[in-house]
């Protein structure tokens, strides 16, 4: 599976035009939000989702004739809050509205916007676009427009953070307004590279973070082991943060199987300022080890996760990974793991 910046370097090393299609507004109940981003090529491929597929193959059929046509951008719009009447005879139900922006991404604009904004998201740097909605043009933060008002935006946008349509009055008239600013991708820290840090660097990956494996036995370091997008280093657990940023790191999983080994890697990330470090093993194993870090657990335990997960159930090396993963994936996004049914009286929809 690539990723979409892998799938825009391809096009554009190609010098293949492609479109991006943003989710410029919401109204009920949609798969994803405002923001949302997926890629559609020339030759009919396509990545991401925004309709979970409901949508995707009547958009795509508009990009391709985008492509075709001497138009910059279009903007489709999916109203499905009757939910009696099927839209293409699916019956989707989903008692929501969406409008879809489909802008043309190609030589002529240097593949901009998305080059900057794949490119901060990759780096974790700054960046953000405003995009007039009728004419596609666009401002970047770091570039000028011939219209002053979408400069302004964008450096809102950039401030701020997230994605937002407006309406704007300019001198050449009222404009509506998408701006959005890159996404950073999580960062994970997985202390130990045994057998079962695989498939917890494996469902990371696949959503799309930026994994970091790192173990102090050569005899674990074998990169072929883990997805081609992580990293694998072999580190002296003292210098751990001279080998990783650790300023960068967003989560951190210990889990090396070793005693002495872990309670040096605790050490370690009790002086950093990594908000999230998770221990693998039982309660009775964290006190053990907090007590031998003395002083350092108190400056650990409020950032301690352990036992690490959530309690979903399963005993095998891919249960407990998703456990860990999913409780990660909680705590960047300020949620409990709770289920859906609990906070919508029975309601199963992810929105």
């Amino acid at each position: 599976m690539s990723t979409l910046t892998e799938f825009f370097a391809r096009e554009r090393h190609s010098g293949r035009p492609l479109v991006a299609a943003f989710i410029i507004g919401t109204e009920g109940s949609t798969y994803r939000k405002c923001g949302a981003l997926m890629l559609f090529s020339s030759a009919g491929e396509r990545l991401g989702l925004l309709s979970g597929g409901c949508l995707e193959g009547d958009l795509q059929d508009h990009a391709l004739r985008l492509l075709e046509s001497s138009e910059r951008c279009t903007v489709r719009s999916y109203d499905s809050r009757g939910s009696d009447d099927p839209v293409w005879g699916l019956g989707l139900g989903c008692e929501g509205l969406m409008r879809v922006l489909l802008l043309k991404i190609d030589a002529h604009s240097s593949y901009e916007p998305l080059a900057t904004l794949l490119q901060a998201s990759e780096s974790r740097t700054g960046a953000a676009t405003a995009i007039d909605i009728a004419s596609g043009e666009f401002s970047l933060s770091a570039t000028s427009t011939s219209v002053a008002q979408l400069a302004q935006i964008c450096a809102q946008r950039l401030a701020e953070g997230g994605a937002r349509t407006e309406w704007i009055d300019t001198e050449q008239g009222r404009r509506e307004v998408f701006s959005v600013s890159a996404e950073h991708a999580p960062t994970l820290l997985v202390c130990g590279a045994g057998p079962d840090a695989e498939p917890v660097a494996e469902f990371a990956t696949q959503l799309g973070w930026q994994v970091t494996v790192v173990d102090h036995r050569s005899a674990y370091i074998d990169a072929q082991r883990f997805s081609a997008r992580c990293r694998v280093l072999e580190v002296d657990i003292a210098a751990l943060g001279q080998t990783v940023d650790l300023h960068r790191i967003d989560a951190a999983v210990v889990m090396s199987h070793h005693l002495t080994a872990d309670g040096r890697y605790l050490g370690v990330l009790a002086e950093s300022s990594i908000p999230y470090i998770g221990l693998l093993g039982p309660a009775a194993r964290r006190e053990r080890l907090a007590a031998e870090l003395g002083e350092r657990a108190a400056r650990l335990r409020p950032r301690l996760y352990a036992p690490v997960g959530l309690d979903l159930g399963g005993r095998t090396p891919e249960a407990i990974a998703l456990s860990i993963v999913a409780e990660i994936q909680a705590f960047l996004n300020g949620r409990r793991g709770a289920p859906f049914s609990a906070n919508h009286q029975g309601s199963f929809s992810p929105v």
